[in-house]
């Protein structure tokens, strides 16, 4: 075969790292942000966080400088999806020493090249690496809940063990998830021999043990005898307490499938006295670990604030999820013209990554900030009236108003949360499928949700809506759908079928 060289032009779309450190910091969540804020502060010296008023010009003047990351406004407003570039538009008070080395700091890198090939954050030294965590004390697991009561109860050595290998096999929810009869034959097989003789009874009797600790209905091995513990353990001149144990010991199968008639059949009661019978054991709980292996709370900071002034919903970027930065003024004065010498050199990549970090920083704001103008435009009716009055929209509609690719408002609305008068929502809460109506609009699934945990609510709990009843009386509004969609919504929001949702009158 014969080599040749051959010249081809040709084009193709490459994203800058400019544009590659830009959709990163689209998608970030809140607090993955101030994450990636401080981990910038902490590694480029030239950055530094703003919070005096009196050190920077206001973000409402004109004259704010390109180091600082002023609220977005409406004209402001920058498409994404282009490439970033850093602008140098210094006002007169700049050092003369720094429009002495702009012409040595590149407006882009190479299309070929990454962020990390020119820009190198320092790392963290091992003396910060290694300082200690904050002291707050870890959460406490059901296990070490139930050990703490074990501690201070009066066992014998041998109780003590059997207890302890108990308390091991128990579910966050609080449930015996291991037979007793392998707990005991693993006990004996793992003590030493002067344990051997331990008899299963033995091991019954350190179960009901166990079973008197705190929380009630610990350590159950069905739910049959959880709610049988929790009931022993109220008072005995408690009304109905002897009605309730008859029911969870023997009944609790008919009560499940809700057959009134039998269970009434079966106990004797009038149907007053059995809907107090069942309000008395609905009031005890199924789950009774669930209230010390709960998990830590979760908190969502919101990225937008939607308020209603003078009659007009508007929308504002929460001042509170990032800070404000800018360049280190005094580290940029080091910078000298012509020279080449390692730390001056060093000082110039610093300054060039600080003014991309700030401008992509801005850049999200713009985007962010833009997309939620447009959502909160078509969804006023929702903040004024509720979820039934939520329309229909998905990205491609977003995306072709604000005129940006759909990838592009997938990223800025992932993990954005919104702050409005009627709660905090996810940016991907207002986006939903729509199904036609009989006029030739559209409703949108969630406005179609909301209308059945509305039918729902308002029905009879003697004679619940089944999904088919429901279907017609969406129809008689005006929505067609299916049997098998509503089934499809009702899961979605919890709500059980008909037949689990029957109550005594």
């Amino acid at each position: 075969m014969k080599q040749s060289l051959q010249l081809k032009i040709g084009q193709h779309l490459t994203m800058t790292p400019q544009l590659q450190q830009a959709i990163r910091l689209l998608q970030l969540s809140t607090l993955d942000l101030q994450q990636e804020i401080q981990e910038a502060l902490d590694s480029n010296p030239l950055l530094e966080t703003s919070e005096d008023d009196q050190d920077t010009p206001s973000a409402d003047s004109g004259n704010e400088a390109t180091e600082q990351t002023p609220p977005a406004s409406e004209e402001q407003t920058t498409n994404a999806t282009e490439p970033l570039t850093a602008s140098t538009n210094e006002t007169d008070d700049t050092p003369q020493a720094e429009d002495s080395w702009q012409d040595d700091i590149p407006d882009e890198l190479g299309i070929d090249s990454s962020w990390e090939d020119t820009f190198q954050s320092s790392t963290v030294s091992s003396d910060v690496a290694e300082m200690p965590q904050d002291n707050d004390s870890a959460e406490e697991t059901l296990q070490d809940h139930l050990l703490w009561q074990l501690n201070l109860t009066p066992m014998s050595e041998t109780d003590q063990l059997i207890a302890a290998a108990i308390i091991d096999g128990i579910t966050p929810d609080g449930y015996l998830s291991v037979s007793l009869e392998d707990i005991h034959e693993h006990f004996r097989q793992s003590q030493p021999a002067q344990f051997h003789d331990v008899e299963l009874d033995e091991a019954e009797a350190v179960l009901r043990r166990v079973q008197q600790f705190d929380p009630a209905g610990i350590a159950a091995r069905d739910l049959s005898e959880c709610l049988h513990l929790q009931l022993i353990q109220m008072p005995v001149n408690t009304p109905l307490r002897k009605e309730a144990l008859l029911l969870v010991d023997k009944h609790l199968n008919l009560l499940g499938s809700r057959d009134y008639r039998t269970l009434m059949r079966r106990t004797r009661m009038k149907e007053p006295q059995l809907q107090s019978v069942i309000e008395l054991i609905q009031s005890l709980n199924p789950k009774p670990g669930a209230i010390i292996a709960s998990g830590k709370a979760e908190y969502v900071i919101p990225d937008v604030i939607v308020e209603k002034v003078k009659g007009i919903w508007t929308v504002s970027l929460n001042p509170e999820i990032a800070p404000r930065l800018r360049v280190n003024s005094s580290y940029a004065d080091l910078i000298r013209r012509a020279d080449n010498s390692p730390d001056n050199t060093y000082l110039k990549n610093h300054l060039q990554e600080a003014r991309w970090f700030i401008k992509s920083l801005l850049s999200r704001n713009e985007t962010l900030l833009k997309v939620a103008r447009e959502i909160v435009a078509r969804q006023s009716e929702f903040l004024d009236h509720g979820e039934e009055a939520m329309k229909p929209m998905v990205l491609h509609d977003i995306a072709e108003a604000v005129d940006m690719h759909e990838s592009t408002i997938s990223r800025v609305t992932t993990q954005k949360f919104m702050h409005t008068p009627r709660g905090i929502f996810e940016l991907k809460y207002f986006f939903s499928s729509h199904v036609s109506t009989a006029d030739g609009g559209a409703a949108s699934s969630t406005a179609i949700r909301a209308v059945i945990k509305k039918l729902v609510a308002a029905e009879n709990p003697a004679k619940p809506l089944s999904d088919n009843k429901i279907a017609q009386l969406l129809d008689e509004q005006g929505i067609k759908v299916a049997r098998r969609t509503i089934a499809k919504y009702r899961e979605a929001m919890a709500i059980p079928p008909s037949n689990e949702r029957k109550r005594l009158v």
